[in-house]
């Protein structure tokens, strides 16, 4: 009995061994050295970088942009009701609390005539028309087209005078159509 438990031992202990030899590791060496050699990495070159020409501000009778009294002595200057300002005793749009930068343009929609932008503000969508307020600088929507809307914004310049910019909000492209 003892003899054959020691056979017995001895068989399994030698089946055990054959599961440690290498042979199974060196099939997986050589099949990774044949793939590096085939494989070939392909690397672009990198554009050469662009050259910028520095501008000399050479002007000596020019007034220094950079000068923060020229600022206050600009306003100081200004007269109000000059240019076109905007009516600050008007009661705002819902629109007009959030920034132009905050809002996306998703989707547009027609109403008999009418063209509705979808606008997207964190989760909510709106709806805007030509005629509209919205910003945070009293822009009114000039136009809805089916890629943009554009925003006329009634803005200070540094002299204080009232201007106005054009602002346009481009259709955003959904996560789901890029698949």
């Amino acid at each position: 009995m003892k003899r054959t438990m020691t056979m017995l031992l001895a068989a399994s202990l030698a089946a055990l061994l054959t599961g440690c030899g290498d042979r199974d590791e060196q099939e997986v060496r050589q099949w990774m050295k044949e793939v590096d050699a085939t494989t070939r990495v392909a690397v672009k070159p990198l554009a050469e970088p662009k050259t910028f020409v520095p501008f000399a501000y050479a002007s000596v009778n020019e007034a220094d942009p950079f000068n923060p009294n020229k600022l206050l002595t600009d306003r100081a200057g200004a007269r109000p009701g000059t240019g076109v300002a905007p009516d600050t005793n008007r009661r705002k749009e819902f629109l007009e609390g959030f920034p132009l930068d905050t809002m996306r343009m998703v989707g547009m929609l027609k109403k008999g005539r009418t063209v509705v932008a979808l606008l997207q503000i964190d989760r909510s969508v709106y709806q805007v028309q030509a005629g509209q307020r919205l910003g945070q600088n009293f822009g009114l929507v000039t136009s809805v087209t089916e890629s943009a809307v554009d925003v006329k914004e009634t803005v200070q310049d540094a002299s204080g005078e009232w201007v106005e910019r054009i602002a346009t909000l481009e259709l955003q492209e959904s996560k789901e159509n890029t698949q």
